[in-house]
Order: structure tokens, then C-alpha cells, then sequence
């Protein structure tokens, strides 16, 4: 449940700067799509945890294809999601794109950096064994 607090707290804090910047910027940096490429990226995140705890919960021993496999959905279905914007919208496209990167590497780093927190106590564990 660690994982689920630390996603709601750390999309709080990026709306609240996500709405901060709109509100002093206008749609200069921020494109109209923001609250759903925000979105899309909680609701990714949230599956690629569940897939990689559903994996680990199974067989702990590949763990490393588990959280790899969630890895490349994420960058499958981001890739999609551009090129269907692209596509069907031809305004602000490299507006969109930037916000859209922006949040990519800002939730891939936070599952990165939950992933190393919650794997130091097992490292721990077995230095001691």
C-alpha cells in the first residue's frame, strides 16, 4: 500500500503544479489535453504496479521480466497514444508532445525510485545471509 500512498501524494503535488503552471501561463506551456495526459499517466502507473506485483506474487524469482514487460507496455501504449494524437489532431503537436514526455519521465522516475525503496530492506536481507 506504500506504492498506492506515495502515487496519490505525488500526483497531488504534480496537479497542484500541473494547475499553478496553467494558471500563470495560460496554454503558452501547457497544452488543453494536460488533465488527460496527466491521467493517462495514473492510470499506467497504477497498472504497470499491479502487473509487476501480480508477477512477483507468482514467481519472485523473475521479477526482472515482470517490471521489464511493464516497462515496455508503458512505452508501447505512450507511443500509441502520440501517434493517435498526431493523427486525428493536427494544433499544438509538439506542445503536446512536450507535455507528454515531461510526464512520461516524471512517473517512470517515480516508479523507478519506489521500486529501489522497496527493494533495499531485500538487499539488506540477503547481505545478511
Amino acid at each position: 500500500m506504500n506504492f498506492v500512498r506515495n502515487l496519490i501524494i505525488f500526483s497531488g503535488v504534480l496537479a497542484m503544479l500541473t494547475g499553478a503552471l496553467l494558471y500563470f501561463t495560460g496554454n503558452q506551456l501547457v497544452h488543453d489535453f494536460v488533465w488527460y495526459i496527466f491521467g493517462f499517466f495514473v492510470l499506467v502507473t497504477a497498472l504497470a504496479f499491479y502487473v509487476t506485483r501480480l508477477g512477483i506474487s507468482y514467481d519472485e524469482d523473475n521479477f526482472q521480466l515482470y517490471y521489464f514487460g511493464s516497462m515496455g507496455f508503458r512505452m508501447i501504449l505512450s507511443i500509441a497514444v502520440i501517434f493517435i494524437y498526431v493523427y486525428l489532431f493536427s494544433e499544438n503537436e509538439l506542445q503536446f508532445v512536450f507535455n507528454f514526455f515531461v510526464f512520461y519521465f516524471l512517473f517512470t522516475g517515480f516508479e523507478i525510485y519506489s521500486l529501489l525503496a522497496n527493494l533495499r530492506p531485500n538487499l539488506k536481507r540477503q547481505d545478511q545471509k
